[in-house]
């Protein structure tokens, strides 16, 4: 049996296992990984002999337990669902009391929640953690989104703080310059304890989710350049290059202008242009989309990012419809530099409305779960590392630690304003859109989101009224207090009135 040496242990070496295994050697931790495929393990050790902190390869569970230092704390990054469970079932009886579980992987936070209690009883302690920022930040620095309960967090909290990303305490922009060996020093970790059981989870899944939408907003910015306007891919590139200095400031728009900028290999023209419109998904925009719902949270714009994915995915269908299905014709006669800016304000106004459905679904939710959530300090940890990096956030962060109850991002003094003053220009994209034939399905929800909320009255009063008449669902009134309900005799139904 090995000696109880290492400090951490890992299980999965995919490139994600194996970059965040690096990330925490850099950090002067020792280290075990373990793969059920051992020559890839065995590989992976002989491959990177002089970390500072040292990486143990075990072939066995056994050892591999064997070699941590009590409590023992075991980070899982293999694929979610099954293959987790059965990585926790072969743990298990190799485990003593107070050893902690870390799940890294996009889990369904439900499953966290399961496996939480379902360890609990054992004995165990467990913590849901989502990671992000891809390959790259597992390797130099992620955001780091930690569950489960606050004495499993202590356990784990000098390690996540150390490979965490980090950004500068002032401005909230990323730290970079990290190399292998070589980590970034000073700053703040792009993590933080979010809560109990699955919050964790739950955290990283819209923060997915508001990627799906920020993804599709700016492809939405993309394509009106593209078919109105008529620019190359370059063209647009030289745009989104700029942008990426102002407010739109984010790792996405960065890494657009570099997608749109790359030549193809093979054939040497634009490499956009050469792949196929058709956009996978893992879930999580999903399960986003499905928990608003379930709890009855407005989050159009994330839900209408997914339904994009899905109309992509029907490309013969689309290819054959159209053949057959018209529109207008697509020109554009105007001043282009003026449309290109109003492109601009409507994608930065959209990706407030779809930042501020994300954070009303994590109000709701911890009423739901009875979680603790610190928006701000959300809001902080996704300033670098993560996917939806962006100088944004700043703001977010700051509008939470001026009123920590706010009910939503619209109402903050900056973004309000910010709204109001290019409200104008976001409307005018829309309906540009609408009349050319170009579909901006996140572009306009988000618009619909803000006038749906912005309204004293929704023409829902008459929907009310219309489920009364067929299905007796009652109504409450405008010159009574809120609470009471009310039925009447429709004509032609012989249904008995309801008392308030």
């Amino acid at each position: 049996m090995s000696e109880a040496t290492s400090d951490i242990g890992l299980i999965g070496l995919a490139v994600m296992g194996q970059n965040l295994a690096l990330n925490i050697a850099d950090h002067g931790y020792k280290i075990s990984v373990y793969n059920r495929t051992t020559s890839k393990m065995e590989e992976f050790v002989a491959e990177n002999p002089n970390t500072p902190g040292g990486v143990v390869g075990c072939p066995t569970l056994e050892e591999f337990v064997a070699s941590l230092k009590r409590p023992r704390k075991i980070i899982i990054l293999v694929q979610a669902g099954r293959a987790t469970d059965a990585v926790i079932d072969g743990l298990v009886p190799l485990l003593e009391e107070g050893d902690i579980i870390i799940d890294g992987g996009n889990a369904y936070w439900h499953d966290t929640i399961r496996r939480e209690n379902d360890l609990t009883e054992k004995g165990l302690r467990f913590i849901g953690s989502g990671v992000s920022g891809g390959e790259e930040g597992a390797r130099f620095g992620p955001s780091l989104m930690p569950g489960g309960t606050q004495e499993a967090w202590d356990h784990l909290k000098p390690i996540w703080e150390a490979v965490a990303a980090k950004v500068d305490a002032e401005t909230g922009k990323p730290l970079e310059g990290a190399a292998p060996g070589k980590p970034v020093e000073g700053g703040v970790p792009c993590t933080a304890y979010i809560g109990s059981d699955g919050a964790g989870h739950y955290v990283k899944m819209v923060h997915n989710g508001i990627e799906y939408g920020d993804m599709q907003m700016i492809c939405e910015a993309y394509d009106l350049m593209r078919r109105l306007l008529g620019m190359s891919a370059p063209e647009i590139a030289d745009v989104f290059k700029q942008w990426n200095t102002g407010l739109l400031d984010s790792f996405l728009i960065e890494i657009t202008a570099e997608v749109l900028a790359q030549k193809d290999p093979e054939t040497g023209k634009d490499f956009v242009d050469i792949v196929l419109d058709t956009a996978g998904q893992k879930g999580t925009g999903k399960w986003t989309s499905i928990s608003a719902l379930d709890m009855g949270v407005p989050a159009p714009t994330v839900a209408e990012a997914v339904f994009s994915r899905c109309v992509s995915a029907v490309k013969e269908e689309r290819v054959a419809a159209s053949k057959i299905l018209t529109g207008p014709v697509k020109e554009f006669s105007g001043d282009k530099q003026a449309l290109i800016q109003q492109i601009h304000d409507a994608l930065y106004c959209s990706k407030i409305c779809s930042y501020a459905q994300g954070f009303q679904l994590m109000r709701e939710a911890q009423n739901e779960f009875k979680w603790t959530l610190n928006f701000g300090e959300i809001a902080q940890i996704w300033r670098g590392g993560c996917i939806i990096r962006a100088g944004f956030l700043q703001k977010i962060t700051e509008a939470y630690d001026a009123d920590a109850e706010l009910a939503n991002l619209l109402l903050d003094p900056y973004f309000k304003q910010t709204v109001t003053d290019l409200e104008e220009n976001w409307r005018e994209v829309v309906a540009v859109g609408v009349k050319s034939g170009v579909p901006l399905p996140c572009f306009s929800s988000a618009l619909a989101y803000f006038d749906s909320y912005r309204s004293e009255y929704l023409p829902q009063n008459l929907l009310q009224a219309q489920r009364d008449f067929f299905g007796a669902h009652t109504y409450e009134r405008t010159d009574k207090p809120r609470g009471q309900f009310y039925h009447i005799d429709w004509p032609e139904a012989d249904r008995p009135q309801l008392e308030a």
